[in-house]
């Protein structure tokens, strides 16, 4: 049986988010799922939900911190109760109230999304090639820190999300060349993050067995992996004018279900695979 030690349990808790939101996207598209256009929609809704989620929280921080400060100048301390009855509602709250913006107010978010993504994917791209060149100057590596190499993941996911959020953004609107040339050097420098990242893992198998943990994230990589190169590939064509942005797209969505295929796999068949160790 399962404990709170258990790292297949520890896993599928990791990646039940990624299940669920693979169920919502069949939820949004409903009948339409097989068409690329509904599922590049969704994608769309997912970078302007996360716009306007950040919207709300800066404006509920802001809120926050007026009505302490107003409510302490007249001696009344009342943090404790705010941040227990108005804060632990509100934030759960937040992804609620941001999707029924971004559903009934698409104008609200739909010029605000574009704009950062034109700005963040230079901006990260600067950051990643720096960050690279800090981890040979530093000595850290994803080899034989664990920790690290978590971390490494993560921006690794990062890195992702605003590349095809990018492209999403960029389907439903005409993108400036600079622009998909700023996406292909982005993707480029992540496939070699990933290559980072999977031939740190490989070496941690070799070196001390295979596990649970180490096992999710070496399949994690080399899915990643696969569709980067294949998202790197058509962004050339797109850059080249070799083909449309909207082919990147497709290259993008027709690869979630295999996404949902290693969830599904990590999820009900790790545990057992494993003898729920």
């Amino acid at each position: 049986m399962p404990d709170n030690q258990s790292d297949t349990l520890a896993l599928a808790c990791i990646h039940l988010p990624l299940l669920l939101w693979v169920l919502l996207g069949v939820s949004y598209a409903g009948n339409e799922l097989h068409l690329a256009d509904k599922r590049l929609s969704f994608l769309r809704f997912n970078g302007d939900l996360a716009v306007m989620s950040a919207l709300l929280v800066i404006a509920g921080g802001m809120m926050t911190g007026i009505t302490i400060g107003l409510f302490a100048l007249i001696g009344l301390r009342i943090e404790e109760f705010y941040f227990e009855y108005i804060v632990a509602f509100g934030l759960p709250a937040v992804p609620i109230v941001a999707s029924y913006l971004t559903q009934n107010n698409p104008q609200l978010v739909n010029k605000v999304s574009p704009v950062i993504a034109r700005i963040f994917s230079p901006l990260v791209l600067v950051m990643l090639v720096i960050y690279l060149g800090a981890i040979i100057y530093s000595g850290k590596d994803p080899y034989n820190d664990r920790e690290f190499l978590l971390l490494f993941n993560v921006l690794l996911i990062g890195v992702m999300a605003l590349i095809f959020f990018s492209v999403a953004e960029s389907t439903n609107r005409k993108s400036a060349p600079s622009a998909v040339w700023v996406l292909l050097m982005l993707s480029v420098v992540t496939v070699v993050v990933n290559g980072i990242a999977l031939s740190a893992i490989s070496f941690r198998i070799s070196e001390w067995g295979i596990t649970p943990n180490r096992v999710a994230v070496l399949g994690g990589n080399v899915l990643m992996l696969v569709h980067l190169l294949i998202v790197t590939v058509m962004l050339f064509k797109a850059a080249t004018r070799k083909a449309a942005i909207t082919e990147v797209g497709r290259s993008i969505v027709l690869y979630i279900p295999v996404y949902f295929a290693w969830t599904i796999v990590v999820v009900f068949l790790f545990p057992i695979m494993f003898g729920f160790e």
